[in-house]
């Protein structure tokens, strides 16, 4: 059953937006959760759609499950297997990681959709936000956060 929630008459369409700089250790997912749901908060918009945009094509975003870390272990496994290192791509002039890492971002994305209800991002009860790092060695990774609602 779908239940429908309007919003009051007279309410005012908002948008804030704002920054988020990650760093990364390497390969594998940082939690962004408790950072994202801080920002939406801070905006004071009650009911509305989150969008996170990774500004990168070898880095990628998802929601994810948060309980159990082999899980996000056996992801990176799987993301080895579907896109190796050394498989003889053509372009390598970043070196072999690189490509691999744009397969892996074409496959999981670069930007998420949350709807948020009360000031809170509507997740499930084990789910978080991750960036997902896909090159060999540290980066700093830009994130956009665009809230719009009421």
């Amino acid at each position: 059953m779908l239940e429908v929630e309007t919003l009051t008459q007279g309410s005012v369409t908002q948008q804030a937006s704002g920054r988020l700089i990650v760093e990364t250790k390497g390969p594998g997912f940082t939690e962004i959760t408790d950072a994202a749901a801080r920002w939406v908060f801070g905006t004071g918009i009650l009911q509305g759609l989150l969008t996170v945009f990774c500004r990168h094509t070898s880095a990628s975003l998802v929601i994810q499950e948060n309980a159990d870390p082999d899980v996000r272990r056996d992801l990176m496994t799987a993301f080895d297997r579907l896109a190796p290192r050394n498989a003889g791509y053509v372009h390598t002039t970043e070196g072999p990681d690189d490509m691999p890492a744009h397969i892996r971002t074409v496959l999981s994305g670069v930007s998420l959709s949350i709807p948020v209800m009360e000031g809170q991002m509507v997740l499930g009860t084990w789910q978080g936000l991750y960036l997902v790092e896909h090159r060999d060695r540290p980066h700093r990774r830009d994130l956009v956060f665009h809230l719009i609602g009421a």
